[in-house]
């Protein structure tokens, strides 16, 4: 891949080369093959802080005491990518400045998101059903993480108070402990679908668990795109400008997150 690169910006002469993550950002870094160039890194999310969070919610252990050795590692690696390169992206502010308190001589520059709102266009929630949705790519661990929160920390507090209601779990490679999810009749693992849309307008209530990693949810905005009430972490929601309970609920423990989404179903005035 460092070679590829290297002939490519040899070939076409490009001013800056971008690597998206820093898994991409290793063939740029310190490759003695690439001609004199801009070198960006776009830091969708850093790993060794997503890790930190990971090591910090794990149970004590032998497991443990290695991730906390590889922590070393893998935090001198991406650093050393960070501070050799013209520039640093970021997709949120919080992120930024986290990675500025480790090491503040960074140069970094926030990327605005957005939504389309021709394709993701307002129309407020489609039928009756009283249900609940969460998008994710679970092939990403921080949205396997939030659905088995969700569902093991909060749904049974949510199912004894509107036995009726349903959970949608809507995206691609949903693994084992995923799926089986399915066997409570309430709950639909969909895996991946061509058009998150009809879910997201489907959901009285769109939540965003996310308790690890980092970076910007687009998922939120999207909802909100279409009319869909949203409940999430702090985390989850970092990167969107809000004001609580008036275009979203911020609820970082079970019962902040149970009673929003109660509040939600069962007060028109506020989901409107």
């Amino acid at each position: 891949m460092a070679e590829t690169i290297a002939e490519m910006v040899q070939k076409d002469r490009y001013d800056f080369v971008i690597g998206e993550y820093s898994v991409m950002g290793q063939f740029i870094h310190n490759n003695p093959l690439l001609p004199p160039v801009q070198r960006i890194v776009s830091v969708h999310e850093c790993y060794y802080l997503a890790r930190l969070k990971a090591f910090s919610c794990s149970s004590l252990g032998l497991g443990k005491l290695k991730e906390a050795i590889n922590l070393k590692g893998l935090k001198k690696y991406e650093f050393d990518m960070y501070r050799h390169t013209d520039k640093v992206l970021t997709l949120t502010h919080q992120d930024k400045k986290k990675l500025l308190e480790i090491f503040p001589e960074l140069d970094i520059a926030v990327v605005p998101h957005g939504v389309d709102v021709e394709d993701f266009s307002f129309s407020g929630p489609e039928g009756e059903e009283r249900s609940i949705v969460f998008v994710g790519n679970y092939l990403h661990h921080p949205n396997v993480d939030a659905t088995l929160y969700f569902y093991q920390e909060i749904w049974p507090r949510i199912k004894s108070q509107v036995p009726e209601i349903k959970f949608y779990v809507v995206g691609q490679g949903p693994p084992p402990e995923i799926r089986s999810l399915s066997q409570d009749d309430a709950v639909i693992v969909t895996g991946r679908v061509d058009d998150v849309r009809p879910y997201l307008k489907k959901g009285r209530v769109f939540i965003c668990p996310v308790r690890l990693g980092g970076g910007f949810r687009g998922k939120i905005l999207e909802a909100m795109a279409v009319g869909t009430p949203v409940v999430s972490t702090s985390l989850g929601a970092e990167g969107v400008p809000t004001v609580q309970r008036e275009n979203i609920i911020i609820a970082d423990n079970p019962e902040e997150f149970t009673q929003g989404i109660l509040d939600l179903i069962n007060d028109d005035k506020l989901f409107e």
